[in-house]
């Protein structure tokens, strides 16, 4: 993972991300990466159209924007 979000940063690459809250809901958000420290990474939260900070442990899944279909 650490590879992927390295390259996405360093090429403004959007990705999908589902993360788990802190309240326990489940969310799937499109994110471009700021910043990726040990711990977290500080994300442009295209949902929130904001700024995020994210707890690298509750990212459930993180990948490339997947093209819909149809």
């Amino acid at each position: 993972m650490e590879g992927m979000l390295v390259n996405a940063k360093q090429d403004r690459e959007t990705l999908e991300m589902i993360y788990l809250s802190k309240d326990g809901r489940l969310s799937q958000r499109k994110v471009r990466i700021i910043r990726v420290g040990a711990s977290f990474i500080l994300a442009y939260c295209y949902h929130c159209k904001n700024l995020r900070k994210f707890n690298r442990s509750s990212i459930l899944l993180i990948g490339p924007l997947r093209n819909k279909v149809g």
